[in-house]
């Protein structure tokens, strides 16, 4: 498996002006799923200010996330996690970054009860957490078509109705995702 994946990006959607290319590094203990879903998150959610794996400038938050947008105070104002977090982790982030609007994305809505449960069993705050279950079978076609150099085109996405379409790599997607509240 490669160590890092570049994607080309156009949009047809003008609220998403995507850069010409994006670069996303294989970390220790990350897999092809895990890629697949920080550039679906990061389509999703795409803003000025987006950064892919960026520390946060302040001492008491001790992660690096998925994707992070800061506000003018560099404070976290948007943190996305992608495929697997702890409870705790989680937990953490909610008392350490309590402007920040929170968000996990799982490969599927199994994933995402899964961790539901697990936050209530923990006890997590009620309505901080927003949670993103794709279509399974969608991020397995993705994962299969990934390669070292990619291309992809977004025609929209939006969380209302929560769908996307974009084109990678030469195939045409077009799917439905679950948006959860915790």
């Amino acid at each position: 498996m490669a160590a890092k994946f570049t994607f080309r990006c156009t949009s047809d959607d003008r609220r998403r002006p995507l850069p010409h290319k994006v670069l996303f590094g294989l970390g220790v203990n990350e897999s092809a799923s895990h890629v697949v879903l920080k550039l679906l998150a990061w389509l999703l959610f795409f803003r000025e200010r987006l950064t892919l794996e960026t520390a946060v400038p302040d001492d008491n938050i001790p992660f690096v996330p998925d994707l992070c947008q800061l506000g003018y105070d560099l404070r976290p104002s948007l943190w996305v996690e992608c495929g697997d977090c702890s409870v705790a982790k989680l937990h953490k982030l909610a008392v350490k970054c309590p402007e920040a609007a929170l968000w996990i994305v799982k490969r599927s809505r199994a994933d995402a009860d899964q961790l539901m449960r697990s936050m209530a069993r923990e006890a997590l705050r009620r309505n901080r957490y927003g949670l993103v279950a794709l279509d399974p079978s969608v991020v397995e076609e993705l994962i299969g078509l990934l390669r070292e150099r990619n291309t992809v085109h977004w025609y929209r996405g939006d969380f209302d109705p929560p769908a996307f379409q974009l084109d990678f790599n030469g195939l045409w997607f077009d799917s439905a995702f679950e948006v959860l509240r915790f």
